[in-house]
């Protein structure tokens, strides 16, 4: 068995309000009372050594009684409401790791599982979804699963922005052109007039640019240069205009660089989880997890036509930092996401060793989970979830 000094350093690297951290105190506990306090004379310090021949079947430890305070859920329907796929399966109950040790006043993570609307099913006759959207609604679930809150937690918000560049003669072009266009708005009920100012707006254009340019003399100059850096590119140069204007003259276009925004960006999540299995009940709690997980993130094939001809898109996942039944009142908040990403080291301790079952005696999942809609302003402005804590 692990001696007190390996639970307190295991504890150390632990959040105290988990519910490993709340195994280990215990475990502590039943030793010091105990007086265990130093280590057996010939122990190698490993806690993957073999456990008493008098353990239950299997070689796990004894299971404890069943705390009373702990968060019941309802029954899942994990392989049910699919639609038309192929594949079924009887729904399991709710999963959580550890058994019986999510009490009411813990920080955990709870993960619903639901089956994928498209776009025109959430926003309705459009193939165009609003903003918000994708936020975690309050249908119900095909199944659920609670997991400790990983050892590292953390949240990345980013939006794109790209650099512009637009020199004085271009910006004056696109200016003249606009104003052209405008122009043109009323030709079909005042041709002649309208043909008019057309001329006018064009003519003004030319002089602007012309103006920006620094006059004819600069405008023949640029043009001359512009055609010479085109020759030179047939014959495989690549001289552009600026490389010209710097080497005869020794200046450039000023650029008028911006930085302008381009786009928001969608957040990625991984979780990693280091589990051990301390029954055969929670063995096989640990496995039916690791299989919800990868059922419900593979495609789903289709009964239609020769069943090759489509596949339907995976089940999402909506998360939730929770403290007891509550929605946690300090951590980030999640919108829908896929499940990208599932790996599974079957070897924690870096060795393979496993219970009589097979069961392996320690195992690390990661999830990769990616939020199927960026996120905006009004879901910090215009939701509960979005004013709780630091929002999302």
């Amino acid at each position: 068995m692990a001696t007190i000094q390996e639970l307190r350093a295991r504890l150390e690297t632990l959040n105290k309000r988990s519910a490993e951290a709340n195994y280990i105190k215990r475990e502590i506990s039943k030793l010091e009372a105990q007086g265990l306090t130093e280590e057996p004379p010939g122990a190698t310090g490993s806690v993957e050594t073999s456990f008493p021949t008098d353990s239950p079947a299997g070689g796990y430890p004894p299971e404890e009684a069943e705390p009373t305070k702990t968060i019941i859920g309802e029954k899942s329907q994990l392989g049910r409401g699919l639609g038309t796929r192929q594949g079924k399966q009887e729904p399991p109950v709710n999963l959580r790791y550890p058994d019986a040790e999510i009490y009411e006043d813990t920080d955990y993570l709870q993960i619903k599982i639901k089956a994928y609307k498209t776009v025109r099913e959430v926003a309705g006759n459009t193939i165009v979804g609003e903003p918000g959207s994708r936020r975690n609604s309050a249908e119900k679930s095909l199944g659920t699963i609670l997991l400790p809150v990983p050892p590292s937690v953390q949240d990345r918000n980013a939006v794109n922005y790209q650099g512009s560049n637009m020199n004085a003669i271009t910006a004056a072009a696109v200016t003249g052109i606009t104003d052209v266009m405008k122009g043109a708005k009323t030709l079909g009920d005042a041709p002649i007039e309208t043909m008019k100012i057309i001329g006018e707006k064009a003519y003004s254009a030319a002089v602007k640019t012309f103006s920006s340019a620094g006059g004819g003399a600069t405008i023949t100059d640029l043009i001359t240069k512009s055609l010479a850096s085109s020759a030179v590119g047939v014959f495989g140069g690549n001289v552009s205009v600026d490389q010209l204007l710097a080497r005869n003259d020794g200046v450039i276009f000023n650029p008028n660089m911006e930085l302008l925004f381009n786009g928001p960006s969608l957040r990625q999540f991984a979780f990693t989880f280091k589990m051990t299995p301390r029954s055969g009940k929670e063995g096989e709690q640990i496995k039916q997890i690791i299989r919800t997980f990868k059922l419900n993130m593979a495609p789903q094939v289709t009964s239609e036509g020769s069943g090759n001809l489509f596949l339907k898109t995976p089940n999402i996942f909506e998360l939730s930092f929770m403290q007891g039944r509550s929605k946690h009142k300090f951590l980030n908040k999640f919108k829908q996401c896929f499940l990208s990403n599932v790996s599974v080291n079957y070897t924690g301790e870096g060795t393979h060793a496993t219970y009589g079952d097979g069961t392996p005696i320690s195992l690390v999942m990661t999830l990769q989970f990616q939020e199927i809609e960026p996120i905006y302003d009004i879901d910090y402005l215009d939701t509960d979830e979005g004013k709780s804590g630091v929002g999302y």
